[in-house]
């Protein structure tokens, strides 16, 4: 008997969205450090599990530092996380890819059937498959056509930038994960956060 998991229906491209200040940590969001590694440094780990083709969206290319081997977008349409997701989408079109996978860079315990599961779930009438917990929709969780690339500037002159309203114009289908005994999107935004993600890490 195989007991392989099954593969993805899809091979993209993964981009960590990191391009946010981080205000309520005290900035630097991406290089706080948790179970011995940054933030940053989680989100490449998961996003490496994912794909061998992995970016990161940043506001400016002096807010990480150098990460070896790692191609560095900067954020240039839009504001806000609608910002990365344009980056996101122009990266994996420069690359000739169909598909791209977003992540943020403070969601360090993402579940390891996200690819699968979002995958599975896209339909052709979709344009993208939205992680969900609980009651909560988490639209920096997402596998996106990179096709939709060609509705964000339509979307922008219109005067909105919601990331969620983004993705119900292009489609979206929403692939629901429990958020008990611990949601896997938990996003770290504080120290108390970063505290609580500590904890779950060194109870696994």
């Amino acid at each position: 008997m195989d007991d392989a998991a099954p593969a993805p229906a899809v091979d993209p491209a993964v981009v960590i969205l990191a391009g946010g200040e981080g205000r309520r940590i005290g900035g630097g969001k991406p290089l706080r450090r948790l179970a011995g590694a940054t933030l940053i440094d989680h989100a490449v780990r998961q996003a490496r599990a994912l794909s061998p083709i992995v970016a990161i969206s940043v506001r400016d290319r002096g807010q990480l530092g150098a990460i070896a081997g790692m191609p560095l977008l900067v954020d240039r349409q839009g504001e806000g996380p609608i910002a990365g997701i344009a980056a996101a989408l122009g990266f994996a079109r420069s690359q000739g890819l169909s598909f791209v996978l977003t992540i943020p860079c403070d969601t360090p315990l993402l579940p390891p059937d996200l690819l699968i599961r979002l995958s599975g779930a896209l339909g052709a009438e979709h344009g993208a498959a939205v992680a969900t917990s609980g009651a909560n929709i988490h639209p920096s969780c997402a596998l996106w056509r990179s096709r939709t690339a060609e509705m964000l500037p339509a979307y922008l002159a219109s005067g909105r930038s919601s990331l969620k309203g983004f993705a119900a114009e292009v489609g979206m289908v929403e692939v629901d994960w429990p958020a008990s005994p611990f949601d896997p999107f938990f996003n770290v935004n504080n120290n108390a956060d970063l505290a609580a993600a500590e904890a779950r890490i060194r109870s696994l």
